[in-house]
């Protein structure tokens, strides 16, 4: 997850719409969390060639008081956030009935309350300054609940919609929102540690392209964005149709099929 704060001179309900390197080389200060302090170390050097403040704060969202902390620290640091993006999350691939319900508990924690939680705490302070932007990282997965993965998808499908709603509700304060919906990401995760491809007939992403969504929804006010390889929305469009027309297809194009080989099924 990012949390960083940057406006382009003179006009302050525009913000620079890339990642934390070109952020960066924007002039935009950067406050960076997540739970390994190694990694956030390695994404800080990356930019020491830039004149901006970068920030570490190691936290574990699911962690409430860690939370709280965190965010003091952040507001301490920057006095305002001008974007919050919500990236942290977790997959717990598996039949649902082979999980025990904590961990459904720590999936739906992070992926869904965790973000609710930072916009409850960053949004009064956008609203007083009049300007904002949060965006929420969901999966093609909330349109499409997958087996096997079904509290994944859920929450993310919940994190969505709660952002629709969000928006409408906080336009009038000038505050944006976007959610993007990956595909199958490539070159990390399970496509990495056990070298499985997504089936053609469905499509994958790369890590780049999704940052590149991320970048597209802050420069654009886009609320909505899905990235992958192959167009999704005709079949998405078709499926909300009919429930039984959406399994059949899921069937179809061996996504049920490739999410049991995800699980060793």
């Amino acid at each position: 997850m990012l949390i960083g704060g940057c406006s382009l001179p003179g006009r302050p309900r525009d913000w620079v719409p890339l990642s934390p390197g070109p952020l960066a080389e924007k002039g935009c200060h950067l406050a960076l969390t997540a739970r390994s302090e190694s990694l956030l170390q390695e994404v800080a050097a990356k930019l020491k060639p830039f004149s901006v403040q970068v920030s570490l704060f190691p936290c574990d969202l699911l962690d409430g008081s860690q939370r709280e902390e965190m965010i003091a620290k952040v507001l301490k640091d920057f006095g305002a956030i001008d974007i919050l993006i919500n990236n942290a999350g977790v997959e717990n691939e598996g039949a649902f009935l082979d999980q025990p319900m904590e961990t459904h508990r720590r999936t739906i924690g992070l992926n869904l309350l965790a973000p609710m939680e930072l916009t409850h705490v960053l949004l009064p302070g956008m609203i007083k300054q009049g300007r904002g932007h949060i965006v929420n990282l969901a999966s093609i997965g909330a349109k499409a609940g997958s087996p096997y993965d079904a509290v994944y998808c859920g929450s993310k499908a919940a994190l969505a919609e709660w952002t629709r709603g969000i928006s409408l509700e906080k336009d009038h304060d000038g505050i944006r929102f976007s959610t993007i919906f990956p595909g199958y990401v490539s070159e990390v995760g399970m496509f990495a540690r056990f070298g499985l491809k997504a089936p053609w007939t469905i499509g994958f992403c790369t890590p780049q392209q999704v940052a590149a969504a991320v970048i597209k929804a802050l420069q654009y006010n886009r609320p909505e964005i899905i990235v992958n390889s192959r167009p999704l929305k005709p079949l998405l469009a078709l499926a909300a149709l009919s429930p039984r027309l959406a399994g059949w297809m899921m069937r179809r194009l061996g996504v049920v099929e490739f999410q049991r080989k995800k699980v060793g099924l």
